[in-house]
């Protein structure tokens, strides 16, 4: 997009720092935040003023129609902008138009009529195999009494071992891990019913967990139990994981539900195929196993062809 040395009128320009200072000083927000709202409101009145052949007017932004916020987020489009961008942009124009429409200078329906372009799922990463495995061993943990180190590694090694969302694996209770199973029936969204392998690891973990819990545990009762008795919350493990990270060296994205994502990832890199981990995660469809795995198309073509009879 060409950058114009008038790109509107003085009134029009003034009334815009007058908005930018009122989000500064009103709505608190971060200087980045702010920085990208003057960016993106300055390059929609370069355009609009292109568009015009001469500096864009208040008159000029009373009458917009979508069709001219549309056009904006082409001509952004066709500059390499992408879906994030054009969604922050048109944001900031909204919030700029309601500014002006609440002075009675502008209408902002134009604005909201605009749809703002699909963003594109952000998926959490997986962690290495090594990272993982650091990750759920007790040994690691943080905590300084042996039960809440038992307890937080039985969580983790339920989410990375067998794939649980974190709500599922706090809602197991005692009886689920009553005669030593080799299988868990976990009921996911939607109340869906699945039943997914216990692996060794993460049955050695419950059971470590359940022998040094100092709280009684009936059997129908949530097994996982917080310092003063009552249920586990997610954010408890959500906290020890935060500390995790900063003491093995881990990226932010090394969340709880990262360990969910890694076992799908891991199982998926050692040949298995995506119904099974479908069903293994409790997908309802395919096409979510396909994004939440991050899986390509190149790859899909490889499992089709080692996989398929007739390839």
């Amino acid at each position: 997009m060409t950058e114009l040395l008038i790109i509107a009128d003085p009134t029009l320009m003034a009334e815009r720092q007058g908005w930018l200072a009122a989000l500064g000083e009103e709505r608190r927000l971060s200087d980045n935040t702010l920085e990208a709202y003057e960016r993106d409101t300055r390059q929609f009145l370069a355009f609009l003023t292109g568009h015009l052949a001469a500096p864009a007017r208040l008159k000029d932004i009373g009458n917009l129609r979508p069709a001219d916020l549309r056009g904006f987020l082409a001509a952004r489009r066709r500059d390499g902008a992408g879906a994030r961008t054009l969604g922050r942009g048109l944001a900031g124009l909204r919030s700029f138009l309601r500014h002006l429409e609440r002075k009675g200078l502008a209408n902002a329906a134009g604005a909201a009529a605009v749809h703002s372009p699909k963003q594109p799922k952000s998926l959490p990463k997986p962690l290495s195999d090594k990272q993982a495995i650091a990750v759920v061993d007790a040994h690691e943990q943080l905590a300084e009494e042996p039960w809440i180190r038992a307890r937080n590694a039985a969580v983790l090694v339920l989410l990375y071992g067998c794939g649980l969302r974190i709500s599922e694996a706090l809602s197991l209770a005692p009886a689920d891990f009553a005669g030593e199973p080799t299988s868990l029936r976990i009921t996911g969204k939607g109340d869906k019913t699945r039943i997914v392998p216990l692996i060794a690891p993460a049955r050695t973990g419950v059971e470590d967990y359940i022998k040094l819990c100092p709280i009684p545990l009936a059997e129908d009762r949530p097994l996982f139990r917080g310092t003063r008795g009552g249920p586990l919350q997610p954010a408890i493990i959500q906290r020890e994981m935060q500390k995790l990270r900063s003491a093995l060296g881990l990226p932010d994205s090394a969340t709880p539900h990262a360990l969910r994502h890694s076992f799908a990832t891991h199982l998926l890199a050692g040949g298995g195929d995506l119904r099974t981990i479908q069903e293994l995660l409790g997908h309802a469809s395919l096409s979510t196993t396909q994004v939440y795995t991050g899986v390509d198309s190149a790859r899909l073509l490889e499992i089709y062809d080692r996989a398929h009879p007739r390839a």
